[in-house]
């Protein structure tokens, strides 16, 4: 026997559920005797199955004297369905199209923030709030830390999300074996990388500057914290940019290829 809570599951609301489920088992009926079925006062009862005939799965009988509903063939559900999601498709769209504006009204009126993670899973989130950036990632990366807290999978499975996602990033890291090995996939996942002498300039903190973000990681200490200010991450992205010009004329300096 079918029940409330499986057609809930589908995305009918508990009411709908119950008037539904109630027309089904009659047969055609009056809306008093659906709503006493459904256990609801009439005049909701009226409403959900005015919102159902919208929706195609019930209707009215011909010409009666007595108004009565049928359901539709239970084929109808899937048309509602197939509705609902177009419906929120749509609406996650239009989401996406008036985040910018929303960001840009958000990051006006709110305060300064700064979030704190601790543990591996603390990093992973952390880390994984770069891939809501809407714009370039700007990052100081050190390749064999990272894998060594997260390991390989964790950060192939980043890089492809961040890819699918279409975010570029530029990279100044420590010439180490890890850094090395993901800067030879540079290409094929967005990213320009710049390694600078590990015996000079090492440095084990990875540090991410995105949209109005800061996300500074420890992989040795497993922490992380996120700092949410425009004024702050737009003074470290010209520190970043003054970073980079020294980290390009470095390499020419001393020979080295630029990845």
């Amino acid at each position: 026997m079918i029940s409330e809570t499986q057609l809930k599951d589908l995305g009918f609301s508990e009411k709908e559920a119950r008037v539904y489920l109630a027309l089904i088992e009659l047969g055609p009926s009056t809306t008093t005797e659906i709503a006493r079925r459904a256990k609801i006062n009439r005049t909701t009862g009226y409403d959900i199955l005015e919102s159902l005939a919208s929706q195609g799965l019930v209707n009215l009988m011909g010409k009666t004297k007595i108004q009565k509903f049928f359901a539709e063939n239970p084929e109808k559900v899937i048309v509602f369905l197939e509705n609902k999601i177009k419906k929120e498709q749509d609406r996650l769209r239009q989401a996406h199209a008036l985040l910018p504006e929303l960001l840009s009204v958000y990051n006006i009126k709110e305060k300064p923030k700064v979030r704190f993670y601790e543990g591996i899973e603390g990093l992973k989130e952390a880390f994984e709030d770069t891939l809501t950036s809407y714009g370039e990632i700007l990052a100081y990366a050190v390749g064999a830390d990272m894998f060594k807290a997260l390991g390989h999978d964790y950060f192939q499975n980043y890089f492809e999300k961040r890819k699918e996602k279409s975010i570029k990033v530029r990279v100044i890291a420590p010439d180490d074996p890890g850094s090395r090995a993901v800067a030879m996939n540079d290409k094929k996942q967005l990213r320009e990388s710049l390694l600078i002498p590990k015996d000079k300039f090492y440095f084990s903190v990875e540090t991410n500057i995105y949209g109005n973000k800061i996300m500074i990681a420890s992989w040795k200490e497993k922490f992380a914290l996120i700092i949410e200010s425009e004024e702050i991450a737009n003074a470290q992205r010209k520190v970043f940019e003054l970073a980079w010009l020294g980290a390009e004329q470095l390499q020419e300096k001393e020979g080295r290829q630029i990845i």
